[in-house]
């Protein structure tokens, strides 16, 4: 982090809204080295790592201030039709014959599972991949059954990466014995970063403790790119001869290790450009309208967040004529690639500016990223239109209830549609958020 300016400290409580942007964030950044000699003082947390995660707060917090000056980035009148060659159909995708066996394919790969939230949404304390989602296995059991699988089957060598957060580091490395002999497990802590107060657009925090639960926040998957070199894994992989990494969110149930996907970006179609970074969307439907989708913007692949969309053009984004496909959050990228990038300094993300009230009555925001939103960055980046099956997430109790019951099947850590299925849609399933809101009602139910 930059040595303390010499501007004045302003009181806490005054505001730095209406100052022009060098000078609010000469400020902040005062407040931020006080935060660190908080710290120090008080032994609190390792200095060091502080000063890294400050730094990266550092960067989105001018980002904002910028992007506050200027308005909206997005000029909705430059936004373009997707282009055929933009988005591969999964059919031309996994259609094509594997260039080698599934097993060397297997070994050019790192799966990485973004583990950094909380089963608060479901009446959970605690990292949600620790809820039980079938036959007493968790979240986490099926990602590591899945992955044990696969090395087995076909004599490879996955490494299985969790990306927590500050929620769920310590409680996820407790359970880590049960796995550590049968996958090459690692994780690592995402950044932490301070809330913002909204009217003063001051840090919140007066001090470094991530367990008072409202000071700290977890700035978003986008965090990935960054915090996985921080954690040394990216060189360390590359130098093991791993090629891509494939990401996804944990309590995505259908996001499984596809060979057809690997096979493309290992060994792409003659004639084209090799692709860095594949994103996997699917048909949008009207319980999606507000998912994130890719556009072309300007020449180049983008994800368009909702938050992002102008509040005059909210009603033409939720339009599933217009944005047919969406971002299932199921990522393929080129290790290579990150580095280069970072090591440039020249990737680039847009800053998601999350508005949250607190108990009490006071308002901050979270400056996010989102991991799809650098696709941007990545030479030859394109979309894949993948079946609905690669997107099963698990957000709420009526999504766990669907996962649970015979609808589907447990293979190797994978669900599987149970073929006496007549369709293949999921039913819609409302339960009365009153009664069966928590995990222990549905556990109840299906006793």
């Amino acid at each position: 982090m930059a040595e303390p300016p010499t501007t004045p400290n302003l009181e806490r409580h005054k505001s730095v809204v209406m100052l022009e942007n060098d000078d609010a964030l000469q400020i902040v950044r005062t407040d931020l080295a006080n935060l660190v000699a908080t710290a120090a003082k008080t032994n609190s947390c390792d200095i060091e790592e502080l000063r890294k995660h400050l730094v990266d707060f550092e960067k989105l917090f001018t980002q904002f201030l910028a992007h506050r000056k200027i308005g909206n980035n997005i000029i909705w009148s430059r936004i373009q039709p997707l282009q055929t060659e933009n988005v591969h159909t999964y059919q031309s995708v996994v259609e094509a014959p594997l260039a080698t066996t599934k097993g060397d394919l297997l070994d050019k790969l790192v799966v990485l599972k973004l583990n950094g939230g909380l089963g608060t949404s479901m009446g959970c304390v605690g990292p949600k991949s620790l809820i039980s989602v079938r036959n007493d296995s968790t979240f986490l059991d099926l990602t590591v059954q899945l992955i044990e699988c696969l090395n087995k089957k076909h004599n490879s060598d996955v490494p299985l990466v969790l990306m927590n957060s500050f929620n769920t580091h310590e409680e996820t490395q407790r359970v880590r014995f049960k796995y550590d002999k049968r996958v090459d497990l690692h994780m690592f802590q995402q950044s932490y970063h301070p809330r913002v107060l909204r009217e003063t657009l001051r840090p919140f925090p007066v001090n470094v403790d991530l367990k008072d639960g409202v000071s700290w926040y977890p700035p978003g998957h986008g965090d990935i790119y960054n915090s996985l070199k921080r954690s040394g894994l990216l060189e360390r992989f590359l130098e093991e001869g791993k090629e891509f990494i494939f990401i996804s969110n944990i309590d995505n149930l259908g996001a499984t290790v596809d060979l057809g996907i690997l096979n493309f970006l290992l060994h792409p179609p003659k004639d084209s450009v090799p692709a860095e970074f594949v994103m996997e969307v699917t048909n949008k439907t009207r319980s999606d309208v507000k998912g994130g989708t890719l556009i072309n913007y300007e020449g180049n692949l983008h994800l368009l967040e909702f938050a992002q969309v102008p509040k005059d053009n909210v009603d033409e984004f939720k339009s599933i004529k217009k944005f047919k496909v969406f971002n299932t959050n199921n990522l393929w990228v080129s290790l290579r690639a990150i580095k280069r990038l970072l090591d440039e300094e020249t990737m680039r993300v847009e800053v998601i500016v999350n508005r949250k009230s607190l108990d009490g009555g006071v308002n901050v925001i979270q400056l996010e990223t989102a991991a799809g939103a650098a696709i941007k960055n990545f030479n030859g980046a394109v979309g894949i239109n993948v079946p609905r099956s690669r997107f099963l997430p698990v957000k709420k109790t009526s999504d766990l209830l669907v996962v649970m019951s015979n609808l589907f099947q447990l293979r190797d850590g994978t669900l599987v549609q149970n073929p006496a299925r007549l369709y293949p849609e999921l039913p819609l399933v409302k339960l009365g958020e009153h009664f069966f809101m928590k995990v222990g009602h549905i556990l109840h139910l299906t006793m």
